[in-house]
């Protein structure tokens, strides 16, 4: 099962984050990057497209900048990234340029990827780079990033960026050796769990936080990674990044790391864009019934199941839809806006014109674009 998934994904996203990139003194491990460079231009000539998402550029800014610990304003960490980008992506075109493969760099941001028409061209250059034979380096723009554009971390872009892409596998490069029962730093007992056939509410206690200065995402990132990917029909396999030859044993079918199998339904790409993509504006509460019905059996949300609406937010925006007790049941895009919904809530479907002297449709959220959670 190992082997088969991996031979047969010919377009890869490896994510390496900031603690595999980075050595004692917080700089840029150059020997391990030329290593990798060496691994990545292996799996080229075996046929496989490569796409890097790659951490590193505010640790990297950070020692040019004198900056011990984490920066400690948002300032001092886009000032970090503006200086680091360059030095990190100087790094890999000599270390790549050694096997005689090109790298382009691509910076990101969640707007890019939530606007559905670049979202379509970041794919088209994807392609295009990738037609050319040039290893694709994307990061999140965190020289202007603020918080409503950001994707948190790039453990989360990754997982993105495979739907993006339309890769066939995710490999996040970490700095231990896969996913543990329990933190292996705390338990010396802990024990590594090569195959993970679906990422459960048990699996997620198990993860742990971040505890590095360096990187801002843990192994509960990564396993919300894996858990994208799978429900876009990807496999995900998780290994560590710091030992030399890796990806080579990885790839030779032997069992190191974690596999994360995909899930035996998956959401289209577009469904995917619209559940892990778009950032929600506001939610809607329904009731019981509508909960129910939309659960089981994956029907549009009508106004007649509509209890209340909480925000604001236009046609078209992306919402959260909970039941009476506030869980998070799905999560689509709405044909109404705010103020339309508040006036035709708990009516019927035929009255909407009457009450608003207009009608775009029977549908609240049509169930083309709306995503069970």
């Amino acid at each position: 099962m190992r082997t088969e998934n991996l031979k047969k994904a010919k377009r890869i996203v490896i994510k390496i984050g900031s603690r595999v990139l980075t050595c004692e003194d917080n700089g840029l491990d150059l020997d391990l990057i030329d290593g990798l460079a060496a691994e990545v231009a292996t799996l080229r000539e075996d046929g496989h497209e490569v796409i890097i998402v790659s951490s590193g550029a505010v640790a990297a800014g950070r020692r040019e900048l004198g900056i011990e610990g984490r920066p400690r304003s948002i300032p001092q960490k886009q000032a970090a990234a503006a200086i680091g980008q360059s030095h990190l992506m100087r790094t890999y075109e000599e270390a790549f340029g050694r096997f005689g493969h090109k790298v382009a760099q691509i910076l990101l941001t969640r707007d890019d990827l939530a606007n559905r028409l670049r979202f379509l061209n970041a794919r088209a250059t994807l392609d295009t780079l990738l037609s050319f034979g040039v290893i694709p380096v994307i990061n999140e723009n965190d020289t202007v990033v603020v918080d409503e554009i950001k994707f948190g971390d790039n453990d989360n872009l990754s997982a993105l960026v495979t739907n993006l892409a339309e890769a066939h596998l995710l490999v996040i490069l970490t700095d231990i050796d896969g996913f543990y029962d329990s933190d292996p730093r705390a338990n010396p007992d802990a024990r590594l769990i090569h195959l993970v056939k679906s990422v459960t509410r048990e699996t997620e206690r198990a993860a742990g936080g971040s505890a590095s200065t360096v990187g801002t995402g843990g192994m509960v990132t990564k396993l919300a990674a894996a858990k994208k990917a799978a429900q876009s029909g990807v496999p995900t396999l998780m290994v560590n990044g710091k030992v030399p030859g890796i990806l080579t044993e990885a790839f030779a079918g032997r069992e190191v790391g974690t596999l994360f199998l995909p899930a035996r339904e998956s959401l289209n790409r577009r469904k995917h864009w619209i559940a892990h993509t778009l950032k929600p504006s506001g939610r809607i509460i329904v009731d019981d019934g509508a909960r129910a019905v939309l659960a089981r059996q994956g029907k549009s949300l009508l106004p007649s199941g509509v209890v209340r609406v909480e925000g604001e937010f236009d046609r078209g925006a992306c919402v959260r839809v909970c039941g009476p007790d506030e869980i998070e049941v799905a999560r689509g895009l709405v044909d109404y806006s705010h103020a339309e919904i508040e006036r035709i809530l708990g009516h019927r479907s035929g009255e909407i014109e009457t009450i608003l002297g207009y009608k775009y449709g029977d549908e609240i959220i049509h169930r083309d674009n709306l995503v069970i959670l």
